[in-house]
């Protein structure tokens, strides 16, 4: 497929994101040079989200945190993760957008463009080389956890369909039970 020509170059439509003003609830990302809006999402998706931070909470070897919202810089752009989980205080004096070092996990669930977390924003991850990706896929029933960032992919994939569990490495080390993140 051609890359799409802007009117602006990448650097000046990246300056046009980072000046952006969104409306109150929605995010904007810059994926593979594109600006993308996202409304609020949904009562289920917060939910979803809700439980799995109390799992990591309760669950997780070392002390870790899930943070909501958190900009992070990849090589493929400015993503804002469902949720990142890094050691707690992680993000203390940190700017809105942050690197990516130390994160331990970032999770999407899927709400109005599945495509971009299933695809753009996955390979954005390991890029970054994120050891672990979890996608809650709403519109498949699947969650899956991608593991072992390789150049812009991951190197190995465990996908579940809602309802069954899947381990976790460390520094988590514990099963999650995908049921309740449906």
């Amino acid at each position: 497929m051609p890359a799409v020509e802007h009117p602006l170059g990448e650097d000046s439509l990246l300056q046009a994101f980072l000046e952006l003003d969104t409306p109150l609830g929605s995010k904007a990302e810059f994926i593979e040079g594109e600006i993308v809006v996202t409304p609020p999402p949904d009562g289920d998706h917060e939910d979803a989200l809700a439980r799995f931070g109390r799992v990591i909470a309760r669950e997780a070897a070392e002390e870790l945190y899930v943070s909501g919202g958190k900009g992070l810089i990849t090589p493929k752009g400015r993503f804002v993760p469902d949720a990142t989980v890094a050691p707690v205080g992680h993000f203390r004096a940190q700017e809105p957008w942050a690197p990516t070092t130390g994160i331990a996990l970032v999770a999407e669930v899927t709400s109005t463009n599945p495509h971009k977390d299933r695809e753009p924003k996955r390979r954005g991850y390991a890029a970054a080389g994120i050891p672990c990706y979890l996608l809650i896929d709403r519109s498949e029933g699947t969650v899956t956890l991608f593991t072992n960032p390789e150049d812009d992919d991951y190197a190995t994939r465990t996908k579940v369909e809602f309802g069954k569990s899947i381990d976790l490495p460390a520094p988590f080390s514990f099963t999650l039970d995908t049921g309740p993140l449906r």
